[in-house]
């Protein structure tokens, strides 16, 4: 059976609440030279991304200030130009599009009895 709704919602909480645990109380210095977190990050991204992607247009559509097509082509660059990606793009992803997105995928869990 394949993934539902709220299992895509549930794989990007999931991967939210653990990038912000990898960066709690870091600087963007101190993130750029831990490779082993930053690259769990990116990790942790894929997923989100890919998640995101899956979802369908009329869930989307709920939250419509979220960049949802810059999120599918963030999770392309990850996956196929990982040897180009700028950890301060990956920065301002955390600090400023993560928190919104996780909001989102809050309320519609809780909308959802879950």
């Amino acid at each position: 059976m394949p993934p539902s709704v709220e299992d895509r919602l549930l794989d990007i909480l999931r991967s939210t609440t653990r990038i912000e645990t990898l960066v709690e109380g870091l600087s963007l210095d101190q993130f750029s030279g831990d490779e082993t977190r930053r690259m769990a990050t990116e990790r942790y991204l894929e997923i989100v991304c890919e998640a995101a992607r899956r979802l369908p247009e009329h869930v989307k559509q709920e939250d419509t200030a979220i960049d949802w097509r810059a999120m599918v082509d963030f999770g392309n660059r990850l996956r196929h130009a990982y040897h180009a990606t700028d950890v301060t793009v990956i920065w301002d992803i955390i600090r400023t599009h993560l928190p919104r997105l996780k909001a989102f995928v809050e309320r519609r869990l809780r909308a959802a009895g879950k």
